[in-house]
């Protein structure tokens, strides 16, 4: 029996462990991708693990979340990271370049590799048949050096696409498809390769689109195989060399398969507030909307944009809508710009932004008071907007440019025949934005901001413990929640005290005072706690306030490597037991150190409640050790002077 694509790229790459569904495995990592909202704490703590320079093929860093540069702080990060990747031998991708994922896509995705990015939306390259996943910082800074990333073994799940695309239908009503199937927690610990007769007809800004958005599902990644359509792409990149076939055998086996008939799909939405909250656009065609935001790593490559230009051609954006269009990189920018696409849009009344994530990530654009915005983005959670009463629709371009014109949500069928547009056999390239390492490392010195404060670092787990639970949350709580990201907070990314005071400030504003006034506590929650972004600050931070244990129903993978990362407890529980436990409740943990080395449940009395249960950490060997060490941090340096010993 023949292997899937999955198997043969873990295959080649595994270091440590079994490639059986749920075992930890450990795969070498062939690129590193890093952002600058994940960079600057990534690069510092690269620097505190004492290495010299990076040590997987290539490390990117990029500069496409903080763009605003509203105070000084987000142009000192950018110095930083500018002078580190210098320093230790990353390439450097400059502010206006564009968004990692477009510019990985075009410029550095091979099939066949492995990618670790600092961004959970790192998938993306997927698209190009690249495995590709998104972790914390840390996870990358270990990688960078050289060390192996472990995840559990996911499964891997075949999405056989048959059938022909409709006019109107592209693929992000594919992704949409899938997140109205499998909802944001279906994909936890698996990967979904896609394989079909269907595949041939998306292109790879398609394909793209598919795999950036399979992070919303809580999968480990999502992959296309490399062909035809990939050569294609590759060669207008001038990469052509680059390509490699990747195909999975005849007669591969598969943990599940899921059939998607193309033919069948219609123009979709997801509505407020999660991206699985999707239904055809004609069950809320109507609703009247007052912002439409077209691009981030989702859509916005140069067919995407061409595509919206000829729709908008000869009309104008309704006199109620405002609509703004973000380029994914400066290769996309330029070229609509040279084809005359750049006219038809601003023509046409929308705003032009700069080629980064921008409103995708809270900065700028909120929409109004109680605001209906359409955007082609990826995430619609309470408050990401920039505006806590916004309700964010997430759907393709040529439904978001319906609704511009219209100025109500609209099914785009309705305009007629669709442009025809065709990818280009060649692209502009000019690389002068990425800069390529230095030969002269020796001579750089690292420029570091005042706002740039030193790594805070994980105590070891205690064996004893007893917290007060400081909050309980619902199901699906996001990282969003933990650590709002927007134009006031991101700039705090490199400044853990300083970003501590915002934790779950969205569903508390009182958290970290109260975090601080009881020297830590406990967090209790729901299913999937920690979906959506990698941002690692989501746990380092609440480990600064002193938070010890996060007692859930179920993790999300990212949150949960991040929470064991920085030294708190990810414990899961049986629904019973975590609905009857209150915020206030006071909870005493022991022999913490014993259960864990011996595998065994954590037992947890309810001091308050007169009660006691059993917790699961579910930590391997060598989590143990991280958690007993300290942290990853710690662990790794430890291993680092063992090996030199």
């Amino acid at each position: 029996m023949g292997d899937n694509m999955v198997r043969k790229i873990l295959s080649a790459h595994r270091v440590d462990g079994s490639m059986v569904a749920g075992e930890e495995i450990g795969i070498k990592i062939d690129q590193c991708l890093t952002q600058d909202a994940t960079g600057t704490m990534a690069f510092l703590q690269f620097e505190a693990m004492e290495l010299d320079q990076v040590r997987a093929e290539l490390a990117v860093s990029y500069v496409d979340h903080n763009m605003l540069q509203t105070g000084f702080e987000n142009a000192d990060d950018h110095q930083f990271l500018q002078s580190t990747a210098q320093k230790f031998g990353a390439y450097f991708s400059r502010p206006g370049n564009g968004i990692c994922h477009q510019v990985h896509l075009e410029r550095f995705a091979i099939p066949g590799k492995t990618q670790l990015g600092s961004d959970s939306h790192t998938p993306t390259t997927g698209g190009i048949g690249t495995l590709a996943i998104g972790a914390g910082g840390l996870d990358v800074a270990v990688a960078m050096g050289g060390g192996p990333f472990y995840m559990r073994m996911p499964q891997v799940v075949r999405v056989e696409l048959t059938g022909e695309l409709q006019p109107w239908v592209n693929g992000k009503d594919i992704i949409l498809e899938m997140l109205r199937r499998v909802t944001v927690k279906g994909g936890v610990d698996k990967i979904f390769e896609y394989g079909g007769p269907g595949v041939a007809q998306l292109t790879v800004p398609q394909r793209a689109t598919v795999t950036n958005m399979g992070a919303e599902l809580g999968a480990t990644t999502s992959i296309f195989p490399s062909d035809e359509q990939t050569k294609k792409y590759m060669a207008s990149q001038g990469r052509g060399d680059d390509w490699v076939e990747l195909q999975a055998d005849d007669g591969a086996s598969y943990d599940e398969v899921i059939e998607i008939n193309l033919s069948e799909l219609e123009p979709l939405i997801a509505c407020p507030h999660s991206p699985d909250n999707v239904v055809p656009v004609t069950e809320v065609a109507g609703k009247v909307v007052q912002q439409v935001n077209i691009g981030s790593c989702t859509n916005s490559s140069y067919v995407d944009l061409a595509t919206l230009a000829h729709i908008l051609r000869d009309n104008h954006a309704h006199p109620n809508c405002s609509v703004t269009v973000s380029p994914g990189s400066r290769q996309v920018m330029t070229m609509i710009a040279r084809d005359g696409l750049m006219t038809d849009i601003i023509a046409a009344g929308a705003r032009v932004l700069e080629s980064a994530c921008g409103p995708c990530i809270g900065m700028g654009q909120a929409p109004p008071t109680d605001g209906v915005s359409i955007r082609t983005f990826n995430r619609n959670f309470v408050g990401r907007c920039g505006s806590k009463s916004g309700n964010v629709y997430l759907c393709s371009v040529e439904v978001a440019a319906a609704c511009a014109i219209a100025g109500v949500i609209a099914d785009p069928r309705e305009l007629g025949d669709p442009p025809q547009i065709d990818m280009p056999d060649e692209v502009l390239i000019d690389d002068g934005m990425i800069l390529p390492p230095t030969e002269d490392r020796d001579k750089i010195e690292i420029i570091r901001g005042p706002n740039i404060k030193p790594l805070p670092l994980a105590d070891p787990v205690p064996d004893e413990y007893k917290g007060e639970v400081l909050l309980k949350v619902e199901d699906n709580i996001t990282t969003d929640h933990i650590m709002p990201a927007g134009a006031k907070i991101l700039p705090l990314r490199s400044n853990i005290p300083g970003i501590s005071e915002y934790v779950f400030s969205v569903i508390d504003p009182d958290f970290a005072t109260r975090a601080q006034e009881k020297d830590g506590g406990i967090v209790v929650g729901g299913h999937n706690y920690g979906q959506g972004s990698s941002r690692e600050h989501a746990a380092l931070a609440p480990m600064y306030l002193g938070l010890k244990a996060v007692i859930v129903k179920s993790f999300a993978r990212i949150h949960r490597a991040n929470l064991i990362n920085f030294g708190i407890l990810p414990l899961t529980a049986d629904e019973a037991v975590i609905d009857a436990i209150d915020q206030g409740d006071e909870l005493e943990l022991t022999d913490v150190h014993g259960s864990l080395l011996g595998r065994r449940m954590i037992q947890v009395k309810n001091v308050t409640k007169g009660t006691q249960f059993d917790t699961d950490a579910g930590l391997t060997g060598r989590q143990t050790e991280i958690m007993l060490a300290g942290g990853l941090l710690n662990y790794t340096k430890k291993q680092q002077k063992q090996t030199v010993a």
